[in-house]
């Protein structure tokens, strides 16, 4: 499957030679060395992984298994698959009640896997969505690398001790051989037993949808390492990139690492599908994202889908989605378009690399007074006639803020449902 995806440049082919030569001899240590694309590049990224003779991904898949279909692409599906960004969380009454009952904030919910259970299945109890997202933070992974994060209320997730100068990149984070699927195993199990604690509940509630694991891309993990706020100081990542590029590098190294371990680690406990977060796309210019951001996501992309081939991987690159048209030739199954995608021109950008998700407004579902069910319906139908609603995942543009109304929320799902079978029919 590696070979079909075409080879860009005489260095990738040779790359995917030694590869598979590598593959073929039994070779352990794989080093998919992969240089950046742009000349202009000093920063080579070279990431060793070790991998294990076999790896195992959930099966049976589940009963419900569209969006698995949907995001591999493989066979037209009868209707669109639908989950929504944080759909899990603060817009749910229910989560509310929750969180006052336990008297724990999100972060200390987050450390128990009793707490990511329930609330990653309240929204299936009230939402006929397609599929559960495990319900935790991009910043764990900067806990794991003893980088410390604090929600002091009211202003967002903040790390109160970002990394201060280029020098504690080698004495604060630990160097990219030490990560390994053990440290992974002591630094994140209480997330992994959460994923095998939320299977075991939707099974018992008879929920048997996919669950999709996902992290924080490297990028967006070394933003708020070096600026510890998506607020303030938000120039300091870009500053890195450009006056300490070979510490970066190290930094993005250790960070691509740990992001595979995890995700790998997630799919071997139970997830069926996983989903990366360039969360903060909007905080890096274009020049950068192709050289420092995207060699991450490329090794990413392959190490995954070497592993695991038929579980699907989801990219949002939020804020940068220029970059989809790339981001389709990486391996990724599905692209997701934020809410500033021209749906016209969305599917161009792919080119039938890659399935789309997005990018339904989630202002749609604030009921100010001018929103009704009829509303919510002629916008989710605008959606799918506007993207197809083939080798589509209706999902958001952005995640839930907290202000939506539940009920205009299961009218869009409701609403994506009917009207993508509606229109699949029709078209036959």
């Amino acid at each position: 499957h590696m070979i079909a995806r075409g080879a860009v440049s005489p260095e990738q082919d040779l790359e995917l030679t030694r590869k598979l030569v590598m593959d073929h001899i039994g070779g352990d240590a794989i080093d998919t060395d992969k240089e950046s694309d742009s000349d202009t590049s000093a920063t080579g990224f070279s990431v060793s992984f070790y991998r294990k003779d076999s790896y195992k991904s959930p099966s049976p898949l589940p009963e419900n298994d569209l969006m698995i279909r949907a995001a591999l692409g493989r066979e037209p599906t009868e209707k669109t698959p639908i989950w929504l960004f944080r759909q899990a969380g603060r817009h749910l009454p229910e989560y509310r009640a929750y969180k006052e009952e336990t008297g724990r904030n999100f972060l200390e919910m987050l450390e128990n896997p009793e707490d990511v259970a329930e609330c990653t299945l309240q929204p299936l109890r009230r939402y006929n969505v397609d599929a559960a997202i495990l319900f935790s933070d991009i910043l764990v992974i900067a806990e794991a690398l003893d980088i410390d994060v604090t929600m002091p209320g009211g202003v967002g997730i903040q790390v109160p001790n970002p990394l201060a100068g280029p020098e504690e990149v080698a004495h604060r984070i630990p160097s990219v051989d030490k990560i390994t699927p053990e440290y992974v195993e002591e630094r994140l199990g209480h997330v992994l037993e959460a994923v095998r604690q939320i299977r075991a509940k939707m099974e018992k509630e008879n929920k048997s949808i996919p669950l999709i694991g996902f992290s924080a891309a490297p990028w967006t993990l070394l933003f708020y390492m070096v600026g510890g706020s998506s607020k303030k100081n938000t120039d300091i990542g870009m500053k890195w990139l450009k006056e300490y590029p070979r510490e970066s590098t190290v930094l993005l190294e250790t960070l691509t690492k740990i992001v595979v371990e995890y995700m790998s680690a997630q799919v071997e406990n139970g997830a069926h599908m996983l989903q990366v977060f360039e969360a903060m796309g909007m905080m890096i210019d274009e020049e950068k994202f192709y050289e420092y951001a995207m060699p991450c996501l490329r090794l990413i992309a392959t190490e995954l889908k070497e592993r695991f081939p038929d579980v699907p991987l989801m990219i949002f690159s939020r804020g940068a989605c220029y970059a989809n048209g790339e981001l389709s030739k990486l391996g990724y199954d599905v692209v997701t378009i934020d809410g500033s995608v021209d749906r016209a021109t969305a599917r161009d950008s792919v080119d039938g690399r890659a399935g789309l998700q997005g990018n339904y407004d989630p202002r749609e579902l604030i009921d100010d007074g001018m929103k009704t069910p009829e509303t919510v319906r002629q916008t989710a139908k605008a959606l799918l006639s506007e993207l197809g609603p083939q080798r589509l995942i209706a999902n958001l543009g952005e995640g839930l803020g907290g202000k939506e109304s539940p009920e205009l929320v299961k009218v869009f799902v409701d609403a994506v449902h009917e009207e993508s079978e509606a229109m699949i029919k029709a078209s036959r």
